[in-house]
This record gives C-alpha cells, structure tokens and sequence, in this order.
C-alpha cells in the first residue's frame, strides 16, 4: 500500500512538474510561434534563451534569413536598427559551448545558429522549415514548436518575399513583435508531440540526399538533403540549369550546380581549350588560381576535373572562396558539376559533392556518356549535318524528341532500343565523316530524306501513346519504302529491262 502511494505521489508531481514547464511565445506580424525546450538536451542553451526573453532581447528583431523549404533564421539585434548589410552578424556577447544531441532536425526543430566555430552560437537561432537531417549533430537544438498555429506562422513567413542574401522584402511582415514566458497549464492548444525523432532511431531513417531528375536534359543525381533546389533562368548558355545552394556556415553559402551543354562535335580536347581559355581570363580580372588540372575518368565517363582558388568581392568585402569542377563529357552534351564555397568551410562539404557525383545516372531516354567511345566518336547524323544547312532541323528533332516522344512511355521503350542500336556502330561512322568529307557528304546525302520524313513529326499532334504509336509505325514504314522497296522495285525493274 504504501509503495503504491510513493509511487503515486512521485507520478503526480512528474505530471505537475510538466504541466508548469515553461513555454516561450513569440508574437510576429504573421501569428503567434510557441516553442517548448528539450532542457535535458541543452540546458545551458535553454537558459542563455530565456534569460534572453526576460531582458526583452527579441522584441522588435526579425526573421532576417528566409530560406522557404530549409529554415527561417532571426535573433539578430541588429535588424531592429542596423544596417541591412550587417544583418546575421549581431548577438550578445556571451558565447555558449555547443550541446550537440541526437535530435534530428526535422520540420519545427528549432536550433542555434553559429559560424564555423562549433562553440560560437549567441542569440540567433532558427526554425526548420522542410526536414534538414544533413545539419544533424551539427547545431545544437533547443526546442521545438508545438501548436497548430506555430506550424501555419511558420509557412506563412517562409513564403514572403526575400531578396538579395535572402533577407526579407518587407521586414516589417516577419517582426517579432513581443515574446514572453509562460507555464504549459496557461497554453490550451498544445499539440500531442511524441518524443523528438532522434539520429539512432529506425523511425523514419533520413535518406541524406534529396533527388533531381530532368528528362530535358537526361540526368538525374542527389543533393544534400535541405539544400535548396533551384533551377534558375537560363540567360546564357553558362548559365547554370540546377543549383543546390547549402545553409550558409562561413563566408558564403556552399553551393553546387550543374551546367548542361551541347558539345557541338566539339571533343574533349576542344572543351578543355574554350575551358581554360575562359579561365584565363578570370585569372586576369581577379586574384584567382588554379591548383589542379587533369583530364580522367569519373564513373566510366571521360571527365576534366579543375581545383581553383580565389579571392572574389561580396558587399565590399574579399572573401576567399574554392571551387572544384568535373566535366562529363558525352556524346552530344556535356555536364560540367561545380562546387564553391569558402576555403576555410570547403572539405566540409566537400565529401557531399562526391556523393552527388557518385549519384549521377544517365537516363536511358537520351543517349548515355557511357556510350561515347575513348576518343573521337558521336552521333553520326550530327557529325554529317555539322555546319549544313540540315543542323538546324536536327537540332529541332532533338527537341521534338526530347519534348514529345520521350513524354510517352511508348516512345521512351522505343528510344532506348534505337540508341543501344544506334551506338553500336554510329561513333565508327562519325570517326570516318571527320576523317574524309566526301565520305560525310555521301551520309548526309543519304539521311536527307530520313530526316525529311521524321520532320513530318513537328506539324503533328501528339497527346497519346495511340497517337505516338501510330504516327511512329507510320515513318517507320515510309523510310522503310524508300530505302528497301523502292530501290528493290528499281533494281528489279532494271534487272527485267537488262533480260529482255
């Protein structure tokens, strides 16, 4: 009887001792964010935070970093009257040693913000908007958000509008307006949480990457997970296609894009020429390096791979930043993959670039970098249409099949069929167009009207695998007309004039 009461005695001052923890409410512009903390986690971060809300330290700063689908970031005393150019740089004094845990950084974790140094977290923290597991064991989590409320504030200022080093169009939408302490028995809408996910636990294992895949340009590969995934207009022709930008940690965001091109029969060797012709005058402008330079092999495919070095201005101020990029090279376009970020931070996400470039898969509906040959080789319809008057209706066919009959299941099963076909024995062709001209007049002479009749595809309709079906059945037996039967009638006809 008595164990019975002890026992029951120390389960009601648990519940009661839970039930009075302290809750923090942050009042914004958008709606109102609870947060609750895990003391035992970090205790000294807990306590730097509150006594930072008791002296008022947040009222009146705003969420300054907003990256929609990562996190948003705040805590700055200088966004309540400094200059927009030293946002994210401000904090108290006191510095706290970091509390790393096991705590996975998951959609309304809330974490301390920090530079490079692991002890260096002050008052700035931020709330994950989109699961970050990369950033794992890495920051040291506090809290978390734990109303219904808190998570529609938490969308509503991710998805306002941001500008330059994704500060905030409007500050005043995202001010933290007040925030005040309270005990858990006075919030009445506090959501069923179960315990925080944690990096040991089977539950939901993070991936650690996060996929891209474009049948545009025949590629699909994985990023960090959490970095955000872009894919910006294409303004010029080195203008990146995809770019994964990465939490900013040092001087600059980590980043890293993909650049897709068309080789144009250029060869490698002729890429590599325009590539450091390019760079040199980079490295005229600017106080830029090169370290290493070397034509290889990354995943069976003929690659270049350069390591740079340089000092680049960013808001007046020099920031020394590295770069590494690799140079698949393929049959009709190349992917150049590049890495930068600042020199002190760069082998830290360095080995998450080489995940992403062990992740790369040439999609079977366009024509694989494996499939170019050692040297020389290639498309021999491009080859033999080079520089004619045909390149440009190539160039259509290759986006009419890009765009239309590899939106088709149909049409994708029967482009994989004719590449491996095609690939046996179209690099020796091409090899021989480029050695002999007439030999590659004598080609293009002969695919004339093949690619007269595939033409007959840009004025079709095509919104079917009926349709594709028909349409694909249809060309096949024109061209087969006028390469066999026709030319087999003529022989025959000539052959009977001879005997009579």
């Amino acid at each position: 009887m008595i164990a019975v009461s002890l026992l029951l005695v120390g389960f009601a001052n648990q519940t009661f001792a839970q039930y009075d923890e302290k809750l923090i409410i942050l009042e914004t512009n958008l709606g109102t964010i609870v947060i609750e903390f895990f003391t035992e986690d970090a205790p000294n971060h807990v306590d730097n935070f509150i006594r930072l809300v008791e002296s008022g330290f947040y009222d009146g700063t705003i969420f300054h970093r907003i990256i929609p689908g990562f996190m948003i970031q705040g805590g700055d005393p200088n966004t309540i009257d400094g200059d927009p150019s030293t946002w994210g740089q401000g904090g108290p004094d006191k510095r706290l040693d970091a509390e790393f845990s096991t705590i996975k950084h998951v959609r309304g974790i809330i974490s301390m913000a920090r530079s490079a140094d692991p002890n260096s977290a002050g008052s700035q923290f931020f709330i994950i908007h989109k699961d970050s597991n990369f950033l794992d064991e890495q920051y040291t989590v506090f809290g978390r958000i734990v109303t219904d409320e808190s998570f529609e504030t938490l969308d509503k200022i991710a998805a306002v509008q941001t500008g330059v080093s994704d500060k905030p169009k409007n500050p005043e939408q995202v001010k933290i307006t007040k925030v005040t302490i309270v005990n858990r028995s006075e919030v009445s809408n506090l959501l069923e949480l179960s315990e925080p996910e944690r990096t040991q636990s089977p539950i939901t294992p993070s991936t650690g990457n996060q996929k891209y895949e474009s049948t545009e340009h025949g590629i699909s590969f994985s990023v960090p997970e959490g970095w955000l995934l872009q894919e910006p207009a294409k303004t010029q022709e080195v203008t990146p296609d995809v770019v994964a930008v990465g939490p900013k940690v040092g001087a600059v965001n980590p980043v890293i894009s993909l650049t897709v091109q068309q080789t144009n029969q250029r060869t490698l060797d002729d890429l590599i020429s325009e590539k450091l012709e390019t760079l040199m005058k980079v490295i005229e402008s600017v106080d830029f390096k090169i370290i290493t330079q070397e034509k290889t092999t990354v995943n069976g495919n003929q690659a270049y791979v350069i390591n740079a070095e340089g000092l680049f201005l960013s808001n007046n101020e020099k920031i020394n930043v590295k770069y590494k990029e690799i140079l698949l090279y393929g049959a009709e376009k190349y992917y150049t993959f590049a890495y930068t970020n600042g020199v002190d931070d760069f082998d830290s996400q360095l080995p998450r670039f080489e995940e992403t470039i062990d992740s790369i898969e040439i999609l079977s509906k366009n024509i694989s970098i494996n499939d170019s040959v050692e040297e020389g080789g290639g498309c021999l319809i491009a080859t033999a249409t080079f520089g004619s008057e045909l390149a440009l209706q190539v160039q259509q066919l290759r986006e009419l099949r890009d765009n239309t009959i590899l939106s088709t299941e149909s049409g994708t099963t029967f482009m994989t069929g004719f590449n491996q076909l095609y690939y046996l024995f179209s690099p020796t062709i091409a090899d021989l167009e480029r050695e002999h001209p007439v030999f590659k007049e004598v080609v293009k002479l002969s695919i004339t009207p093949m690619l007269s009749t595939l033409s007959i595809l840009n004025y079709a309709e095509i919104d079917s695998e009926e349709e594709i079906l028909s349409y694909g059945i249809g060309i096949i037996l024109m061209n087969i007309g006028m390469y066999f039967v026709a030319p087999t009638i003529i022989i025959y006809k000539i052959k009977k004039q001879l005997m009579k």
